[in-house]
């Protein structure tokens, strides 16, 4: 309960718009807008002792209204052996406390050098009922990711930068259609400031994709954002983030 109302203050909340026909409870709210705001929250014991917790997140909409909260649920011993690469849950949680999007990444390799057993989360919404999910490609040099729907066929693909480094500045995966040739959206990394680059691992991230988007695939992107950052962010300041997938 403290918790949860810590994340809500510093702004008010999206009005619920009206749900399209066969929407997924929850999901309203993303019918409405082409771009998500996404922050990590700063936790003061993760940045003074160096104890990793499960991470925070607020979600806003382009106007700085809330709208979802998120927040990881792992054990403490993968979050302090496993690092970047442990598994999660993830529940992502609107005004009145109601878990609409939950995500699931499983424990795997994110190098190049495994091709077998590479990243994905599983999105859920409402918890339960699968929407669709994230999956990594194989690749040395950049990063790739298919968005699949619920049925498992490839709607969207995620290319990333040569080259993860953040420092003063952006990085961009941009969102591809399912043939990889045109745009159509991006997630962007944005700078924090080097006091909280240099001791938090909290970051900031904008995810922009059509307004007529199925909403579904709206929060498969939103899970993806969450992917990015923990395989390539997680790990704190240059130049321990670095080349492509090496």
């Amino acid at each position: 309960m403290i918790l949860y109302y810590q994340m809500k203050r510093g702004g008010g909340w999206m009005t619920i718009p009206q749900a399209p026909v066969n929407c997924p409870p929850g999901l309203e709210y993303l019918s409405m807008i082409d771009q998500l705001i996404v922050k990590e929250n700063v936790d003061l014991l993760e940045a003074f002792v160096g104890y990793e917790t499960n991470n925070k997140y607020t979600v806003k909409n382009s106007l700085g209204q809330m709208v979802y909260c998120a927040v990881e649920d792992s054990n403490c011993c993968s979050r302090n052996c496993c690092g970047p690469m442990r598994p999660f849950d993830m529940k992502i949680m609107d005004n009145f406390r109601n878990e609409v999007i939950h995500l699931n990444r499983p424990l795997a390799c994110d190098s190049c050098w495994c091709p077998c057993w590479l990243q994905s989360i599983v999105v859920t919404a409402p918890p339960g009922t699968v929407v669709g999910s994230i999956e990594q490609v194989w690749s040395i040099c950049r990063p790739s990711f298919v968005i699949k729907n619920a049925s498992g066929d490839v709607v969207l693909r995620i290319k990333g930068p040569l080259f993860t480094y953040t420092f003063c500045g952006q990085r961009q995966f941009n969102v591809y259609s399912k043939d990889g040739e045109a745009k159509v959206g991006k997630i962007t990394k944005n700078w924090s400031g080097l006091a909280r680059e240099a001791f938090t691992d909290a970051d900031n991230y904008g995810i922009k994709f059509p307004m007529d988007l199925d909403v579904r695939i709206k929060a498969v992107l939103l899970g993806a954002c969450f992917l990015i950052d923990f395989m390539f962010f997680e790990r704190g300041l240059p130049p321990v983030e670095g080349y492509g997938m090496l």
